[in-house]
């Protein structure tokens, strides 16, 4: 299996089986409360998704889990309140946008079975003999647990009916939000599809206000869904903890981590890091 074409339908596959197995685990605990029955389906299907990679010898196989997996816990958690209002229907409608234009665009840029994230190859670089053990838990499981934590305020939205201010406020955010990553990378995508010097950066656009405008989408929209939480339930006020840790996540983790690459690569990105703020314009 080499050609791009043949690692979509290996991975096309290995997300349909974990479909599957998630379906079979929420049928299996139909009893217990529906965010106990949720997290035991995700963790399931990442099970199997961590299978497939370990039979494609590519962690890269997960990369699509953390933008496909919200829409279908967000439909379960509804399905079961019974509830189908106007804050569902904003809700679904900006997690379906969001997740499709963020798998669409790992399909674009993940170039088959031989390309791997570059952080994973670094990972696999110092775990040696121990990478699988290591890739379960840090590439694998971790990231799940975070979307599920950074999901955990669309419990009450989905179960509650009415539609209120802040939940307006909720809706332009993260309509916000998906804007600002869907500019921040068709800019880069025109970039590197356009002539310029290997060693040159992006620096116009949404690129010339911060280092990073992508991850600021990202962490925009996990709040955003966050606040529709608050609009149905503030005593949920506790389920902020899950948008909390998306965004140390990326500041403390993607974001250094991306910065010591770019330096690596880019000579020009020392002068960025000292002009140009990471997040914040």
């Amino acid at each position: 299996m080499k050609s791009k074409r043949s690692g979509q339908v290996f991975v096309a596959v290995a997300y349909l089986v974990a479909l599957l197995a998630a379906a079979a685990t929420a049928h299996a605990l139909g009893g217990q409360h529906p965010i106990l029955v949720a997290a035991a389906a995700d963790v399931a299907a990442t099970i199997v998704v961590f299978v497939f990679s370990i039979g494609l010898d590519n962690s890269s196989v997960y990369d699509p889990y953390w933008s496909v997996a919200p829409l279908p816990i967000a439909l379960y958690w509804s399905a079961v309140a019974g509830d189908f209002g106007p804050r569902q229907v904003a809700i679904f409608t900006l997690v379906a946008i969001w997740g499709a234009r963020l798998t669409a665009n790992w399909a674009l840029r993940w170039r088959g079975p031989g390309d791997e994230d570059f952080r994973y190859v670094e990972i696999r670089g110092k775990t040696g003999r121990a990478y699988w053990p290591a890739s379960f838990v840090a590439i694998h499981l971790l990231p799940t647990i975070w979307v599920f934590l950074g999901l955990l305020p669309l419990y009450p939205a989905l179960t509650r009916a009415g539609f209120g201010v802040l939940d307006a406020v909720a809706l332009v955010v993260t309509a916000l939000a998906i804007a600002i990553e869907t500019i921040a990378d068709r800019q880069l995508r025109r970039y590197l599809l356009s002539p310029h010097d290997p060693g040159d950066v992006l620096a116009a656009g949404l690129w010339a206000r911060c280092r990073h405008p992508n991850y600021l989408g990202e962490i925009l929209f996990w709040w955003g869904l966050a606040l529709f939480g608050l609009a149905a339930a503030p005593a949920w006020a506790w389920s902020l903890a899950g948008p909390l840790s998306i965004t140390l996540l990326f500041v403390f983790v993607s974001i250094p981590w991306m910065d010591r690459r770019m330096l690596a690569r880019h000579p020009a990105w020392a002068e960025r890091m000292q002009k140009v703020p990471a997040l914040l314009p």
